[in-house]
């Protein structure tokens, strides 16, 4: 199964030959309906629509196309008429005007200040006071939109297998960091150690070893060296980020709703790098544990992206 981004673009167009209205507006006019469809990351599916007045009827079976087949992300639908305004400058019926003028009358007995309608005003409530839902324009929005949904997903899950990329990219070379990670901290204990005996052999020679006898400082160097490597110990770190590091990977195999498991599983990988740097007794381990951080913090970004 694929895995899919939340961030996608998609648009379509179809030409509708619109009816012709009582005042003889938009006879055999051809227009266009355009539809668009564009995303961003959210943490639930939120759809937003922006229709003209035609087509807001529409509205509740857009939604149910884009819940079906959508699971998250900040989804806007657009659509719009194209092609509808030069056919529309014909003359208002005068029944329209008539009308227009009494009710204007009736506004200003009450409101004697209100300013008359202009010539736009007259024009846009004429064509609306005639406008009914376009036949044409009304069959062809569902089909077109449910073609450009079809795009819009595809770009989706392009996009998606960009970002499955990058996650891969990223989850071997954490495996190369961690790989490093772990011969470094014997060789830290051993070094350790060797510190200590020659601390405490040190002050045996000086006679400041509190009258203990060799053996029992070198005891005593022995045991101080086992705490710091009980201290130090990162194997249980480093097991876990293996762990996660595996999760991921079926994760993004298994494809499908990925996002917030994986979000879940960044922020496990982020904890054991900081714990992993915390019990850093060696500059090189310090450095691979920014490294990490480094990376996860990419991986962190990339999936946030992801439905």
């Amino acid at each position: 199964m694929a895995v899919y981004s939340m961030t996608g673009y998609a648009s379509g167009q179809r030409a509708a030959s619109t009816p012709q209205t009582e005042g003889g507006a938009w006879k055999n006019a051809q227009t266009r309906l355009a539809v668009e469809l564009r995303s961003v990351n959210s943490r639930f599916l939120d759809l937003s629509f922006r229709l003209p007045d035609e087509l807001r009827q529409h509205e509740p079976a857009l939604r149910t196309l884009l819940g079906a087949r959508l699971k998250r992300g900040k989804v806007e639908l657009r659509a719009y008429i194209e092609g509808r305004d030069a056919a529309t400058l014909t003359d208002p019926p005068p029944r329209v005007l008539q009308r227009l003028a009494g009710l204007q009358d009736q506004v200003r007995v009450w409101l004697p200040d209100a300013p008359a309608l202009s010539t736009a005003d007259a024009l846009r409530l004429a064509a609306g006071a005639d406008a009914s839902p376009d036949a044409g324009l009304t069959d062809d929005l569902l089909p077109l939109a449910s073609d450009v949904l079809d795009d819009f997903i595809a770009a989706r899950e392009r996009e998606g297998a960009r970002l499955v990329q990058l996650l891969r990219d990223r989850l071997t070379q954490l495996r190369q960091l961690a790989a490093e990670a772990e011969p470094l901290v014997p060789l830290a204990v051993e070094a350790q150690k060797q510190r200590f005996l020659a601390r405490w052999a040190e002050a045996l020679g000086s006679g400041d070893a509190g009258g203990a006898t060799p053996e029992a400082a070198q005891e005593r160097a022995l045991a101080e060296a086992t705490a710091f490597a009980i201290r130090i110990d990162v194997a249980e770190e480093l097991g876990r980020l293996a762990a996660h590091l595996d999760e991921i990977d079926a994760v993004l195999k298994k494809g499908g709703e990925a996002g917030k498991r994986l979000d879940f599983l960044i922020q496990e990988l982020h904890r054991e790098a900081n714990t992993l740097g915390s019990k850093s007794a060696a500059l090189e381990l310090t450095r691979i544990s920014v490294d990490m951080k480094v990376l996860i913090e990419q991986m962190r970004e990339q999936v946030q992206n992801i439905e």
